[in-house]
């Protein structure tokens, strides 16, 4: 271990005629993992595909688990750039850092609902926490495509109440399945595969406690990227703990 514009591309159908809307599964509750990894780091394949299972088998009772990889960047000199590192993406984890009075940020880091934080390959513990983010009740959110062309995306986000908190609205743009066969550092001539692969974070604006929100979020679809397709994730953090609100996404 080492010491973060959505796409939709949905058929032929024109920017006009196309609207989705992101909603719950059922009655789970949904959980947002953030997971905090490197292409260069060894130690985090193990949570790559730990993530990647727990997105496809959904195994914990009364939560969707929600899921994004943001790949940081301080491994980046060690022999191998990854391609989807962000400088920005280390900045939210060492924000996170210092909310958990850690010593220093690592890969892999799982973070749950923004309350807790884990090795992101130690399974049975991410899944304890998971279990315990999903008790706690959230703020129903949705997301409506409103627009796309070749290069951007428009996404309207809106829910009704976050309760007794303020917050920020965060909009994630994130390629759903990428593999990448690694040239150097730690994993050389390692095939390795991503799920939920953040390619942009941005905060959409701030919201009080009881008030609604609706906002239309324009985001910049990458050249070249999104042939496994994308997912839009929304969520709502607490501004005083961080505390995830709520959280919801759009698979296309």
């Amino acid at each position: 271990m080492k010491p973060l514009l959505f796409v939709l591309i949905v058929g032929t159908l024109a920017p006009s005629s196309v609207e989705l809307v992101g909603k719950e599964p059922g009655n789970r509750v949904p959980v947002l993992l953030e997971l905090f990894t490197s292409e260069g780091c060894s130690s985090c394949p193990p949570a790559d595909s730990l993530l990647e299972a727990l997105d496809m088998n959904q195994p914990v009772a009364g939560a969707n688990v929600i899921v994004l990889s943001e790949h940081v960047d301080y491994w980046d000199d060690g022999g191998w750039k990854d391609p989807f590192s962000s400088a920005a993406l280390t900045s939210r984890q060492r924000n996170y850092g210092r909310r958990f009075h850690l010593e220093g940020v690592y890969t892999p880091q799982i973070v749950v609902d923004g309350q807790a934080e884990l090795v992101g390959s130690r399974g049975s513990q991410v899944r304890e926490a998971i279990e315990k983010a999903a008790r706690r009740p959230k703020a129903p959110l949705d997301i409506v495509l409103a627009g796309r062309d070749s290069t951007s995306l428009t996404a309207q986000i809106g829910f009704q109440s976050i309760g007794g908190s303020d917050g920020t609205v965060f909009v994630a743009l994130a390629e759903s399945h990428v593999e990448s066969q690694v040239g150097g550092g730690e994993n050389s001539r390692r095939h390795l595969r991503h799920v939920a692969v953040v390619r942009a974070l941005v905060p959409a604006g701030t919201v009080r406690a009881g008030e609604s929100f609706s906002k239309q979020v324009n985001l910049s679809i990458p050249p070249g990227a999104g042939k496994g397709g994308w997912r839009v994730v929304a969520f709502v953090q607490e501004r005083s703990s961080g505390r995830v609100l709520g959280a919801t996404q759009l698979s296309f």
